[in-house]
């Protein structure tokens, strides 16, 4: 049996409880709050016609990434990836790389990295990715 105090809290609770809920309903579905504003996992440096990496490139931005890497798969230019703004980078990021990196080397076509990234070159090290990848400053090592 439960003490009178603890039936108000309990009636107290279900009160709050569906303010609360209709608060979430009232927000439409994949709506973020205004706390976290969605980033772009990348945007295009029109000057230099350079895929400038956003700070983060994790699984959250991967298919947005992943489309932009298709799309500029098959341009005849060498494409230029600057990676100065990144700071974080997982498996999903590092993979999407990676494949761009070796699909552009199958066909003959040319990739450039503009600016360092540690969390770049850590994480490719830890994969084993350095060679591969030929990033700014393997060379020497």
């Amino acid at each position: 049996m439960k003490t009178r105090k603890q039936q108000k809290l309990q009636q107290k609770s279900a009160r709050q409880r569906p303010t609360q809920r209709k608060a979430a309903q009232r927000r439409p579905a994949g709506a973020r709050s205004k706390a976290t504003p969605a980033k772009p996992p990348h945007r295009r440096d029109r000057e230099h016609g350079a895929l400038i990496l956003a700070s983060e490139c994790t699984v959250a931005e991967a298919d947005a990434l992943k489309s932009e890497l298709a799309r500029r798969l098959e341009e005849s230019e060498t494409v230029t990836v600057d990676v100065t703004a990144l700071q974080r980078i997982d498996t999903a990021g590092l993979q999407l790389l990676a494949a761009f990196v070796r699909d552009r080397r199958t066909a003959g076509r040319t990739i450039a990295w503009r600016g360092r990234a540690a969390a770049l070159e850590a994480a490719a090290g830890l994969l084993g990715l350095n060679s591969m990848l030929e990033l700014p400053g393997e060379a020497g090592r």
